[in-house]
Formats: structure tokens, C-alpha cells, sequence
């Protein structure tokens, strides 16, 4: 059949016609387009019955897509939503089924119960595939290992990014992010926001800590790239954060637009080295970070609106070409520049970003809907910016929810309930933790502490559930005391004027209050023990404690491997990253 060139378009536009494209007119068809057009004549493919499925090179059919996607569906593609609850909301099905919705972000609010996510995810990808093209979306999370893990339920606690980093291994970093990315797959999650590359390099930072492999940009980059080959090998799309570096400020952006006044120098020579390093490996995804820099060209511009950071350094310097996601846009640090989100939301797709990712969901005519799709309408330019962010995102779609060892996007319930936690990653995690438990401190003869040689022990904490419970096996007869700042110094000198050794546990700079108050106690010869977790910078100004040792997580494997080198069981192999 024969077709003339407008109706012809108007098949290429798809549901919407020609009449809500910019470009048409009498004589003006967008050249790309009718390229795509003519190539999909040329091999024979019907218009109008595109498909994921399509037998076509990755990206000669994210091409032909996005030629046949109306403006809505187009930009449908460039989001990324959460939802609130357990189950899908009937607003985040609404999102999928009318409006072909790109992704969806899977948060700690969703996970509880992981045979009940893995039934969600079905859900929604099925909702997805019945749509017109039958496009698969981004089920994306942060399951970094360590402190961060969105979804817990059954799944398996790592010692995370700061414990690889002490034991030093690429290996580790690589089985670290295949054993997590195992998980995932089971759960039908085909994205994790992991990596994170920050560097430690504020001290006072409580929002990376541990979740940096350390201050050292080189080793940084090594070990995140290694993570990535793991989440690879088990058919996950890797993202890289939080471009260009949230390692540098103890503000969270959560909160507010963190200010790193560090020159461009200095960037270059430290935090973009790891980026520059994935960018060479192939990384598919960076998430774009709400900082700012002013002693930059970026100026006081959020990172993840500037055109600066994105185009001309993560793609023309740093030679980057994959997908840039933004963090959350619903985060103070996106928005106060801004009147509104949806103009946020705007300004971070014209900066060089390909998906907008939201927290929550946003009403089907809520303003960060409307005002984009108001301007694909009017606005040649951001039009075509959002046009190529599409094609983009199924490009990446296409090479990697279509490859041999894609993630399944219908999770196996029965596979679920049986392969969480992973087992052989369990017991991984504990022989990586055994090598990152590291010796901070030890006066002579303290080490290796027995049961037999500790004299009368108390085990002094907060309510870790690991601490007590591995502690209980280590030196059985001790005593247990829950320390609080409600219950008084006082109380805590009582009961450890009683004891020979105290082995107390440290997470964060407020506990060091009621372990100060046990110095007086030390000088009159009662041994001191601080048994560290997340991040050991707090221990830099105690230096009267008899020992102390870092574990950097709250992983069951951590605290079985910190009471193990403390009785001597296994070496001290770790080393402060």
C-alpha cells in the first residue's frame, strides 16, 4: 500500500496524530523522522506495528520507537516514579497503563515483604508489556550493600562499600555487587543505583561514611568498576552515584543544596577520577547529584540542572554514553533554586539528564506532567531533547532487558521463596567481612581477648540485635547493659565499676559521650574495648581506650568476624580505606 507522505507521518506519530507535532506543517517534516520512515519501508516493517520484541538492532528499533511514539508517550519514557505502600497504588497503575510510563523506583516503604514485592514488580511490568509497544520498564532500587538497602525482608545484609574498600580486593567488589545483583534478579529489579563513588573526604559526613570504598579516588574507581562487572554478570544495569561527588560535605541533599566550594582542580584530580574510570568501562547509568560548586563554572546551579557538569564534562571530557538519571527531583536540593518542581523537572532534562526520577507519584495532570508535555508542543528544542532522552532510555533497554541473561520481568515466586537470602552469598559476605575487620588500636596483651583472660565483661550498646548476639557466644557469662543517654552516666559507671573489661560499641559521635565517661575508669586499670561500626572517624580522639576495632556495618557477618579477630580466631587483615 501505497501511502502519501502526511498520512504516512501521521502513522509515524501514532495515536496522536500529526496535528499535536511541532514540526508539521506543509512542507515541514523533521528529517530524522522521515529518514526512520523510509528505512522501515525499506526492510519491510509495517508502520504502526512496532514492537520491543521486534528482531532489529538495539539501536536502529529505539530509533524506529521513538519515530512512532506520540508526545506523551515520549516523554513517558523520561520518567521514573516511586509509590507509597507495599502494593501498587491504583495512581502508579494509571501511570503505566495510560501513559507508558519508562520506570519505577522501588523504596523502603515497598519492600517489607519480599514475596509480596516480587508479586508487585510482576504487576507492574505486566501492565507495562499489554501497552503499545510492549515496552519492559526500569524496576530500579539502591541496594548498595552496608547502611543502604531499600529492600530488606529477606534479603541478605552485606558489610558494604567502606569494608571492601579495608580489605583492598577487586574481587570482593566484584562478588559483592554479583551476589546483591543475584537477589535482584530474583525480585525482577533490573536497576540498581550502585555503585555509590564518593569519596570519604569530609570527615564530618554522616550521609556517605561508609558507603564510600574510602578516600582514595584511584582505588575508588577500581573497586566500583569491579562492582559493576559483577551486577553485570548477573544481568543488572549498574548506576554510578552521585555525580560529580557527594563525598566533600557533611549536608545531605536531602534536606538542602549542599555548596562544595572546591575549585574545578580539584574535582578533576579527585572526585571525577572514578567517573572518568567507569565512563572508559562502559558504565550504563549515572545518577546526576543535587550539589553545587561555585568555585566552578557550575556555580550555584545544582549539578543535576547544569549543563556544565553533565554535557560539557561527564559527556565531552569524561567521554561518558550511557543514561544520566537524576537523584530524587522531590529533594531540597533540586528544588530551591527553582519556583516550582515542574520547572526543576524541566531544567534537568534540558541540562543533559534522561530520566526524571520522583519519589512519589505525581497526579496523572500534575504540572511536572503537563508543563513538559506543554512544551514537546511548543518547543522545537525540547522537544528533540526529550525525543533523543527516549531513545536513549530504550536503546538501554533493549541492550539489556532483551539480552540472553536478562533479568525475567515476571519474577519466579516460588524461586523467591526459596532463593532468599542467596546462600552462597551469605557466605561470601562473611568471608569478605573476615578481611576487612580492622585493628585501630591495641595496647600490648590486649589482643587476642578470651573469655578466660577478660575477667568479668560487660558488653555495652544500643540496641544492635549482631552485637548482643554474637558478643553472647564470644564471652558467654557477660554481662549485657543497654546504654542510653536517658538512663544517665551514672548508671553506666555503677554497673561498670563491677567489671574487668567493657567492650563497648560504637556507631555514631553521640555515643561517644557515655564512652568518654568511662575514662576515668581506664586510667584506674579497667580495660576498655570499642568495638566500631559504620565509620571509625570517630575513634581518632580516644586514645586512651586499651583497643578498638572497625567492622564498618551493622551486617550479622561483620560483627561474627569483629568477635572472631578479637578472640583470636581469625587475623586482623583490614586497613582503614
Amino acid at each position: 500500500m501505497h501511502y502519501g507522505v502526511p498520512h504516512m507521518y501521521k502513522r509515524m506519530c501514532g495515536r496522536g496524530g500529526f496535528k499535536t507535532h511541532p514540526y508539521v506543517g506543509a512542507d515541514n517534516y523533521p528529517p530524522l523522522h522521515r529518514f526512520v520512515v523510509i528505512v522501515l519501508l525499506f526492510i519491510g516493517l509495517p508502520l504502526g506495528a512496532l514492537s520491543f520484541t521486534d528482531e532489529l538492532p538495539p539501536e536502529q528499533l529505539a530509533s524506529a520507537l521513538v519515530a512512532e511514539m506520540t508526545d506523551e508517550e515520549a516523554l513517558a519514557q523520561t520518567f521514573m516514579l516511586g509509590w507509597v505502600g507495599s502494593e501498587p497504588s491504583p495512581l502508579i497503575m494509571d501511570w503505566i497503563s495510560q501513559r507508558g510510563l519508562g520506570g519505577v523506583k522501588i523504596f523502603g516503604w515497598n519492600t517489607a515483604d519480599t514475596t509480596l514485592l516480587a508479586q508487585t514488580v510482576g504487576r507492574l511490568q505486566s501492565a507495562s508489556l499489554k501497552g503499545r509497544f510492549g515496552i519492559p520498564l526500569f524496576v530500579a532500587t539502591d541496594q548498595e550493600g552496608g547502611v543502604v538497602r531499600h529492600i530488606k525482608g529477606a534479603t541478605s545484609e552485606s558489610p558494604g562499600n567502606m569494608a571492601i574498600g579495608a580489605g583492598g580486593y577487586p574481587r570482593d567488589a566484584y562478588l559483592a555487587g554479583y551476589y546483591i545483583g543475584r537477589e535482584l534478579r530474583l525480585l525482577g529489579v533490573n536497576m540498581n543505583f550502585a555503585p555509590t563513588v564518593d569519596l570519604f573526604t569530609n570527615r564530618n559526613s554522616t550521609i556517605i561514611g561508609p558507603r564510600a570504598f574510602g578516600n582514595e579516588p584511584v582505588q575508588a574507581g577500581i573497586l566500583g568498576a569491579a562492582f559493576v562487572k559483577g551486577q553485570e554478570e548477573a544481568g543488572i544495569i549498574s548506576t554510578a552515584k552521585h555525580y560529580p561527588g557527594h563525598g566533600d560535605t557533611a549536608l545531605d541533599s536531602h534536606g538542602t543544596l549542599p555548596r562544595i566550594p572546591v575549585s574545578r582542580e580539584t574535582l578533576e584530580n579527585r572526585e571525577l577520577i572514578p567517573y572518568k574510570l567507569l565512563a572508559k568501562e562502559g558504565i550504563p547509568a549515572i545518577m546526576s547529584g543535587h550539589l553545587a560548586f561555585p568555585n566552578t563554572e557550575g556555580g550555584e546551579t545544582p549539578a543535576s540542572l547544569s549543563s556544565f557538569f553533565l554535557n560539557d564534562i561527564l559527556r565531552e571530557e569524561l567521554g561518558f554514553k550511557g543514561l544520566i538519571i537524576t537523584d530524587d527531583m522531590m529533594m531540597v536540593g533540586a528544588t530551591n533554586s527553582h519556583n516550582s518542581l515542574s520547572a526543576a523537572a524541566k531544567e534537568a532534562m534540558l541540562a543533559g539528564n534522561d530520566v526524571i526520577m520522583l519519589s512519589k507519584t505525581p497526579l496523572l495532570d500534575d504540572a511536572v506532567w503537563t508543563r513538559s508535555l506543554r512544551s514537546m508542543q511548543t518547543e522545537p528544542d525540547f522537544n528533540a531533547r526529550v525525543r533523543k532522552a527516549a531513545e536513549d532510555i530504550l536503546r538501554t533497554k533493549l541492550e539489556y532487558l532483551k539480552a540472553e541473561h536478562a533479568v525475567p520481568s515476571i519474577p519466579d515466586i516460588a524461586a523467591v521463596q526459596t532463593g532468599l537470602p542467596d546462600k552462597e552469598g551469605q557466605d561470601f559476605f562473611l568471608d569478605m567481612a573476615t578481611r576487612s575487620v580492622t585493628l585501630i588500636k591495641a595496647d600490648d596483651g590486649v589482643f587476642p581477648l578470651k573469655p578466660e583472660n577478660a575477667g568479668r565483661v560487660m558488653l555495652a550498646y544500643r540496641p544492635y540485635g549482631g552485637f548482643i548476639s554474637y558478643g553472647e557466644k564470644a564471652y558467654p557469662d557477660a554481662m549485657k547493659y543497654w546504654y542510653a543517654e536517658s538512663r544517665g552516666v551514672s548508671d553506666l559507671l555503677f554497673f561498670a565499676r563491677q567489671m574487668d573489661t567493657i567492650i563497648f560499641c560504637v556507631q555514631e559521635k553521640a555515643d561517644l559521650t557515655m564512652l568518654n565517661a568511662l575514662k576515668e575508669l581506664a586510667l584506674q586499670g579497667k580495660r576498655v574495648i570499642v568495638f566500631s561500626l559504620l565509620s571509625p572517624v570517630e575513634l581518632e580522639d580516644i586514645s586512651w581506650v586499651a583497643g578498638a576495632i572497625a567492622v564498618y556495618s551493622f551486617a550479622p557477618e561483620s560483627f561474627n568476624a569483629g568477635f572472631s579477630a578479637m578472640l583470636g580466631r581469625i587475623p586482623f587483615q583490614g586497613e582503614l580505606p
